[in-house]
């Protein structure tokens, strides 16, 4: 972090540590997850809303993170705003965690385009939404082009981030609601998405000690923001998993495993293609 030095070299190392555990558990939570739909070779009890809005989070995500750390003008407009005493709040191992959860995010919503889904599907409202985040990403990247308003760019980045995060875990734990079961979505994900979140909130606070500013804390709103109510979510999962529905193995874990398989948007012709055929015993009774 060039023109800015640790105080600390005991603070420095906590710190690195600290970033390079909490990329060991956040670049780790979503493995179980992809090794539990490919066990199952289903994805169902997953929630494809959440997992599109969980791509698209980190997609922008990793854009903010990559022009953040790697860009000389961006660096030097929130010196400008921040102090040229501050550090830039960005570290490698936040862009190298951001291109990682793209990758495996997007190795999710290909499970989710080939293994068994029963009878769910993406809703209208997401695909709309998500195509309009991206939409926007381009429309505000055009508008800051001209003057290089760039550090106003990532705070747009930063407000989409923290919308996304909010809504998309809503889906899911509405869904394991609706279930009564968590069977099919990994808590496995959930511990390490907490224990990262909290490793990253002690890397933020030895940095600001270290320093002796909290800049490092409302200048990075975005990343306080987002593992604030990341975490907040995880305890609601783990309320559901161990409080609420811990016996996974339920009737209506039987019920869905018997669903037959579905296309992610079901041909116009095929929509009225059943008959009810009448049951047998009662057309016995009628004669």
């Amino acid at each position: 972090m060039e023109g800015v030095s640790w105080k600390s070299a005991i603070l420095e190392g906590a710190y690195d540590a600290c970033g390079w555990l909490a990329f060991a558990f956040w670049s780790s939570c979503l493995y179980p997850q992809l090794f539990l739909n490919f066990r199952r070779k289903s994805v169902v009890g997953l929630n494809f809303n959440y997992a599109l809005m969980n791509n698209t989070k980190h997609a922008v995500y990793f854009i903010y993170n990559a022009c953040l750390y790697f860009s000389p003008d961006v660096q030097f407009q929130y010196r400008s705003k921040y102090g040229f005493h501050q550090m830039i709040p960005v570290a490698a191992n936040d862009v190298a965690l951001s291109f990682h959860f793209v990758v495996l995010t997007l190795l999710t919503l290909l499970q989710i385009a080939t293994y068994d889904r029963g009878n769910q599907s993406l809703s209208k409202f997401t695909i709309i939404m998500v195509g309009g985040v991206w939409l926007g990403v381009v429309v505000c990247c055009f508008v800051a082009w001209p003057s290089h308003s760039w550090l106003w760019f990532l705070s747009i980045l930063t407000s989409i981030q923290v919308c996304m995060t909010a809504i998309k875990y809503i889906p899911q734990a509405l869904m394991n609601y609706l279930r009564k079961s968590t069977e099919g979505f990994s808590i496995g994900y959930v511990l390490l998405d907490f224990s990262g979140g909290t490793l990253s909130y002690a890397q933020m606070i030895m940095q600001s000690i270290d320093q002796n500013s909290w800049v490092n804390l409302y200048g990075n709103i975005g990343k306080v923001l987002l593992s604030l109510v990341s975490m907040l979510f995880d305890l609601v999962f783990m309320w559901q998993h161990y409080l609420l529905y811990p016996n996974t193995k339920g009737p209506h874990s039987s019920k869905l495993d018997e669903q037959i398989t579905e296309p992610l948007v079901t041909p116009l012709s095929q929509q009225d293609t059943s008959v009810t055929t009448p049951d047998k015993s009662s057309t016995i009774q009628g004669a």
